[in-house]
C-alpha cells in the first residue's frame, strides 16, 4: 500500500458551495483544513482557493414567466493551514476559512415583485464570515494502528450588507467564538482512517447602521441621508461529520462521509433599527444532510486523481429556493517542486423548487433547476 500514502489528503475539495443559491439560505462555503494535522512532516503549509460560478435563476416570478438574469453572484473561497509537530505524538495547526457566505443581485422583475409584496425590495445582498482557528491533535498507539483526539477553538466574524428600496442595512460582529472536537483512528498498513468531527454553533450579536435612501426618507418622513444604529444577530449552525477512507487495492483508495448541519437553528435574522423598530428576514430552514463518496487512484509516484459524487439535501422549506443538489467532482494531485499541487473541478445540479409568501418568502417564485461550476486549486509544502 505504499502508493496509497501518496493519496492521503489529495482528495479534491468538493464544491458544495456551488450548489447553494447565494441569498436565501444554506450558506455553507468552506471548511477549516484540519486534515493537515495528519501530514507526516515536522511542519506543513497548505494554501488554496475555490472559485464558484452558480447560476441560480427564477423560472416564474409572481405567477409570470421570469426574464431576470441569474441572481446568484460568483465568488471565491480561500483557505490556509499551517501545521507544526510539537512532539512525536502531538501536532497543532493554524487555519483560516470562510465557513459561511452568500451573494446575490436581484433583477428588476424580482425587485418589483418583492416591493409589491413587502413595500421594500432587496436590490442586492452580501453575507460573509471569516474563521481564524487553532486545532491540535494528540496521537497514541492503539491496537493495530493509532488513535487521535482532536480539539481546538476558533474566532468567527460576521458581515452582512443589504441595500434595499428604503435604504442600506449593514450589520457586523467582529468576535464570536466556537470550538471543534473530534476523534480518529487509522491503520497505516491498510490506508484506513475513520474520523468524527464536531464544530460548535456560533451565536452572533452584531451592530451597524441603516442608512435611508431618498425613497426611505419620504416613506418614514425623515431627512434624506438619515442613518440609524442597528443591533441584531442570529445563530450559525453546529455540524457533525463522520468520514472514512480505506485502501481497496494497490494504489486505490475509497472514501465517503456523512455530515449533519443544524440549519434549523436559523429560522430568521432578527435586528432592530433605532427609531423604526424590530425587523426580520425569514429563512425557516430545516437541518441539512450531505453524503459524499468516491475513489482515488495513484497513477504514478507523482500523479494521483480522484472522482466523487455528493448529494446535499436542500434546507429550504418554501421561504426560498434552497433545494437538493447533486455534485460530481474530479481532481488531480501532482508532486511539483518542493510540494504537491492540486487542481479540481465540480459540476452541480440544483433541483427545482418553489418559494411563496405563505411560507415566509419575500414573493412567490419558482425555479426549474439550475447548474453551477466550481474550480479549486491548492499547494502543499512539507518540511
Amino acid at each position: 500500500m505504499a502508493s496509497i500514502a501518496f493519496l492521503r489528503g489529495a482528495l479534491v475539495v468538493l464544491v458544495a458551495g456551488a450548489s447553494a443559491p447565494a441569498f436565501a439560505g444554506g450558506f455553507s462555503r468552506g471548511t477549516a483544513d484540519t486534515d493537515i494535522l495528519y501530514e507526516d512532516a515536522a511542519a506543513a503549509v497548505r494554501t488554496g482557493v475555490t472559485y464558484v460560478v452558480p447560476s441560480s435563476t427564477y423560472s416564474t416570478i409572481a405567477g409570470a414567466r421570469a426574464h431576470d438574469d441569474a441572481f446568484s453572484n460568483n465568488y471565491f473561497v480561500p483557505s490556509f493551514a499551517a501545521k507544526i509537530r510539537l512532539h512525536d505524538s502531538f501536532s497543532c495547526a493554524a487555519t483560516y476559512a470562510q465557513p459561511f457566505g452568500a451573494s446575490a443581485t436581484f433583477g428588476d422583475q424580482a425587485q418589483a415583485a418583492d416591493f409589491a409584496a413587502t413595500r421594500n425590495a432587496t436590490i442586492n445582498s452580501k453575507f460573509l464570515t471569516h474563521e481564524y482557528g487553532a486545532t491540535c491533535a494528540g496521537k497514541f498507539a492503539a491496537g493495530m494502528g493509532n488513535a487521535y483526539l482532536i480539539g481546538g477553538v476558533f474566532l468567527q466574524t460576521f458581515d452582512y450588507d443589504e441595500p434595499t428600496t428604503l435604504g442600506k442595512l449593514h450589520l457586523e460582529d467582529d468576535s464570536a467564538f466556537g470550538y471543534r472536537l473530534g476523534a480518529a483512528y487509522e491503520i497505516p498498513e491498510y490506508a484506513l482512517r475513520a474520523q468524527v468531527l464536531y464544530r460548535s454553533e456560533v451565536e452572533h450579536k452584531g451592530d451597524g447602521y441603516f442608512a435611508l435612501s431618498n425613497v426611505g426618507a419620504a416613506f418614514f418622513r425623515l431627512p434624506a441621508g438619515f442613518s440609524a444604529p442597528v443591533t441584531g444577530g442570529g445563530r450559525l449552525p453546529k455540524s457533525l461529520e463522520v468520514s472514512l477512507e480505506t485502501g481497496i487495492a494497490e494504489g486505490w483508495l475509497a472514501y465517503g462521509s456523512v455530515k449533519w448541519t443544524d440549519w434549523s437553528v436559523l429560522p430568521q435574522l432578527n435586528y432592530n433599527i433605532a427609531g423604526i423598530g424590530p425587523q426580520q428576514k425569514n429563512f425557516n430552514f430545516r437541518d441539512g444532510w450531505t453524503i459524499e463518496g468516491g475513489v482515488a487512484h495513484a497513477f504514478t509516484d507523482k500523479v494521483a486523481g480522484t472522482i466523487g459524487l455528493t448529494w446535499d439535501r436542500g434546507v429550504g422549506t418554501g421561504a426560498d429556493l434552497i433545494n437538493d443538489t447533486w455534485t460530481i467532482s474530479t481532481g488531480t494531485q501532482i508532486k511539483a517542486g518542493p510540494g504537491a499541487f492540486r487542481v479540481g473541478a465540480g459540476l452541480s445540479y440544483m433541483t427545482a423548487g418553489t418559494q411563496s409568501l405563505a411560507k415566509g418568502g419575500s414573493f412567490d417564485a419558482t425555479s426549474n433547476g439550475d447548474w453551477a461550476v466550481g474550480l479549486s486549486t491548492s499547494y502543499l509544502i512539507k518540511f
